[in-house]
């Protein structure tokens, strides 16, 4: 079982899927809205159970992001019509058990930091 929760503990989520894809997510969004980069993994939306108020922000046509309405962690991003949802990994309750498996959008990183592991990177 995969738990986690938002800083204050309002919104909760869990699933016994086996979460897919993690990766660091460098776009721009993400940065503005975690204040860096934004680590997560995914699983069937079907199969991830969410406890509490959540909020979404239809971010783009393309994705809305789900965050705490209490604290603000943005907990969750999915994109539109897609039956996966991607959950924050640093909300998880350790351990894990997770492995990360790539960067994605790294031609939007930030100039203020280097990735410096040998992870595959996707512009």
């Amino acid at each position: 079982m995969t738990k986690g929760s938002c800083l204050c503990g309002a919104v909760r989520f869990e699933t016994e899927a086996t979460p897919i894809k993690a990766s660091i997510c460098h776009c721009g969004q993400c940065r503005r809205q975690s204040g860096h980069l934004w680590a997560s993994a995914q699983v069937p939306q079907d199969a991830l159970t969410i406890s509490g108020e959540l909020r979404w922000y239809q971010a783009s046509p393309d994705a809305k992001r789900g965050f705490c309405p209490t604290c603000g962690s943005f907990l969750f991003w999915q994109g539109t019509g897609e039956d996966m949802i991607s959950f924050a990994l640093g909300a998880l309750d350790t351990p894990t058990g997770i492995t990360l498996e790539k960067h994605i959008f790294t031609a939007s990183k930030g100039d203020y930091y280097d990735i410096n592991d040998t992870l595959p990177r996707h512009d």
